[in-house]
């Protein structure tokens, strides 16, 4: 192929059909891959996050489906004051603005009180000890009771008038009520035990015979 025949070809209209075809092709890909991209991923779109909190599960799972936005459970608690299946927890927080689609994670209220396992406290730690740490774990600590003891050793812990042992299962409503020494016998107290003492003995002579007469001191 010479040059003229080449020029020839690339002068050919059916040339240039085939290379606008191609080029027509490749645009309306382009643009076809834009909005199909900017249509999942919601581009442009924002929907804020109602609160939530509070409110029954069924009422949060509808305000949040008719913005277009999904919902999970992923955790439990409990209070007291709420009643069951209540929304305690939202995440994200309310207020933040997400796309449509996005999964609201949601704590719920549980409908019976948490129990806890008695840690290592009796016999094993002062009061203030014993309180701080009970409390930290989530128990209710009410006012000491004392008992003859060391100051301030916890000796017992009482729950609902009954004495309880260390792994013990408690539920958090329960009041403790820790058995603390009053410190009216120390533990390094000793006892000390002596030998009585006696006066001296007298003798005395009498017809049924000598009698040993003698008088003990306590």
């Amino acid at each position: 192929m010479n040059v003229s025949e080449f020029v020839d070809k690339f002068k050919s209209k059916y040339l240039w059909k085939n290379l606008g075809a191609m080029a027509l092709v490749v645009f309306v890909l382009l643009v076809g891959l834009k909005f199909g991209l900017d249509l999942y991923t919601h581009h442009g779109e924002s929907i804020v996050i109602p609160d939530v909190r509070h409110k029954t599960f069924d009422e949060a799972k509808d305000m949040l489906n008719d913005l277009g936005l999904e919902v999970q459970v992923v955790d439990t608690g409990y209070i007291k004051s709420l009643p069951p299946d209540a929304v305690l927890q939202q995440m994200p927080e309310p207020g933040m603005k997400v796309k449509s689609g996005r999964i609201i994670y949601l704590t719920i209220n549980g409908s019976d009180s948490p129990v806890l396992t008695l840690p290592d406290v009796i016999d094993n730690c002062s009061y203030r000890e014993a309180k701080a740490k009970l409390t930290t774990m989530g128990f209710k600590v009410g006012d000491p009771q004392y008992i003859p003891g060391e100051k301030d050793w916890v000796y017992g812990i009482k729950c609902k008038g009954r004495n309880i042992a260390v792994g013990d299962r408690v539920s958090v409503d329960d009041v403790l009520v820790l058995q603390v020494g009053n410190g009216l016998r120390d533990g390094a107290d000793s006892v000390t035990v002596t030998d009585p003492v006696y006066d001296d003995v007298i003798e005395d002579e009498s017809e049924e015979g000598d009698v040993d007469q003698f008088e003990v001191v306590q």
